[in-house]
């Protein structure tokens, strides 16, 4: 069975989805109409944008979305057993499933990453790598430390990324070093994503979830709160909701679509972030 696995934020590049512009008229489309509903042409970034240009939430996450999605439409013969997507990769995915439109879902992420942007101005946060150390002791760690730091993301065995308050992450990243851990890196983000400092994004996030038309997708979601997979609306939209404070549980999710049958793993955005960790994970 062909699953199908959508990148967030971090996978973006200069000139990324322009390919997909200039030879395919769906994507061109799709393209240009998001120009039309984020009132700004974001493609102008994609194609021609400094990196840090594109590192701003507001258009990191849109471009990435778009181009996961545009591929999503351009592929004559897409039709998945089930999908994924990490963070942000998840609105992707369930556009790319038929569980919302392609407007809607674009006028959703625009949403999120502006109610993101908010928050990380009112809580300033921080993010770091946690590389070959066990997923239980950096949990433990984590728990043990003064101040807000949680995993965030689970991105494979001996890998995990860590967020909170800022002096929380770097007294944990000592410890997680001193406890074995082969690195222990600051990531140069612009929040602690996935962590409670992200709160006060909720209620903007909330309205716009609950003014989208949700309908059943063609096939299973695995959703980064549970790692189970979703069909029904209502779970799936508060487990939208639910994954802008939790971690992101990519390891887990990426075994239990092998579980459930999947033996092939495509990825659809920018980059092959996700290609690399699956390889890793199964």
């Amino acid at each position: 069975m062909k699953a199908y696995v959508f990148p967030g934020q971090g996978s973006q590049f200069t000139g990324m989805a322009k390919d997909l512009y200039d030879n395919s008229p769906i994507a061109h489309e799709m393209l240009e109409r998001a120009n039309e509903i984020l009132g700004f042409r974001i493609t102008d970034v994609m194609f021609e944008g400094s990196a840090e240009e594109l590192k701003q939430t507001r258009v990191t996450q849109p471009a990435i979305f778009l181009h996961s999605t545009a591929m999503a439409k351009c592929l004559p013969d897409f039709a998945p057993g089930m999908v994924a997507g990490h963070s942000l990769g998840e609105f992707s995915a369930l556009v790319a499933a038929g569980a919302m439109d392609f407007e809607d879902g674009l006028r959703l992420v625009a949403i999120r990453a502006g109610a993101m942007q908010k928050a990380c101005e009112m809580n300033p946060g921080a993010m770091a790598a946690v590389i070959a150390l066990d997923t239980a002791r950096i949990e433990e760690i984590c728990a043990g430390c003064e101040g807000i730091v949680i995993p965030a993301n689970y991105n494979c065995d001996g890998q995990v990324v860590i967020s909170g308050e800022k002096e929380a992450v770097e007294l944990a990243c000592v410890k997680m070093k001193e406890a074995g851990a082969k690195r222990a890196l600051m990531l140069p983000v612009g929040g602690a994503f996935h962590s409670p400092l992200m709160e006060p994004a909720r209620e903007e996030l909330a309205k716009g979830i609950e003014s989208t038309v949700f309908k059943a997708p063609v096939c299973p979601v695995y959703q980064n709160v549970t790692a189970l997979p979703s069909t029904d609306p209502e779970t799936i939209k508060a487990n939208l909701l639910a994954q802008l404070t939790a971690p992101v549980r990519w390891t887990q999710s990426v075994r239990n679509m092998a579980a459930d049958g999947a033996t092939e793993f495509v990825e659809l955005g920018p980059g092959s972030v996700l290609k690399g960790l699956i390889a890793k994970i199964l």
